[in-house]
């Protein structure tokens, strides 16, 4: 006689450790996966929070904080009680999930995914490499200033400068014009998902290591900071949108 297939075992191929510098930001991006793929379907239950967090290797706290991110976009739902745990919701056959489609068939994400992180990691070790004048520490530290003081609703506008800022100040006016161009797209991906408290406090905190290794002169250290940024975006990124 076959044995009961553990349902947990379907989850094996999709949760795997995260990666450190973006826990919360991957982990997400994994959970995400495993509602969208059906892997637990609608009514059912997601794995016990210490299971979770132990196989996708982050804090219980970490872990709660996503579940929270996932209720509030009526994905998942809480309940107490012997027989509670966090369930995952049906999913309606039409509606917003339809119109979002809609808004992201003509991009294709993960190019320009990757050609953002390509410029930004560029852009990143040239300022590092070949130093910044006076004007131009000043430009960087003043949209760093810009970010972190804004309010959360002009937050990806003051984002996008802080970006630009570094692209213009690589040297490079044809890296500039390109970058523009990818970020103009990666905003309109950005528009279609949430703003999350969490991730941006993470960002800020990359922002702050991205400018402290560039005006250091350290290239390396400014590559790896930026290149850990994009994948922290293109994980959310992913986990709402495909």
């Amino acid at each position: 006689m076959a044995g009961i297939e553990d349902p947990t075992d379907r989850l094996t191929s999709v949760l795997r450790p995260v990666r450190a510098g973006n826990g919360f930001e991957e982990a997400l991006e994994q959970i995400l996966r495993v509602v969208r793929l059906g892997l637990v379907p609608g009514g059912d239950r997601l794995p016990p929070e210490r299971e979770l967090a132990d196989r996708i290797g982050i804090s219980r706290v970490t872990l709660r904080e996503v579940l929270k991110v996932l209720q509030e976009q009526g994905l998942v739902e809480s309940r107490r009680g012997r027989y509670g745990g966090t369930f995952v919701m049906d999913r309606p056959a039409t509606g917003d999930g339809d119109e979002l489609r809609r808004r992201v068939a003509s991009v294709d994400i993960e190019d320009a995914l990757r050609f953002r992180e390509a410029l930004e990691v560029g852009a990143a070790g040239l300022c590092a490499a070949h130093g910044l004048s006076e004007e131009g520490t000043e430009r960087l530290r003043a949209a760093l200033a810009a970010t972190h003081d804004a309010p959360l609703a002009d937050y990806r506008r003051q984002d996008t400068l802080f970006h630009l800022t570094l692209a213009e100040l690589s040297g490079s006016p044809t890296l500039t014009t390109q970058y523009a161009t990818v970020r103009a797209t990666v905003n309109e991906l950005l528009d279609c998902i949430p703003l999350l408290v969490r991730n941006l406090e993470h960002s800020q905190r990359q922002h702050t290591a991205l400018v402290e290794a560039v005006l250091a002169g350290d290239a390396a250290r400014a590559r790896e900071t930026a290149r850990e940024h994009c994948e922290g975006t293109a994980a959310l990124l992913r986990g709402f949108l495909t």
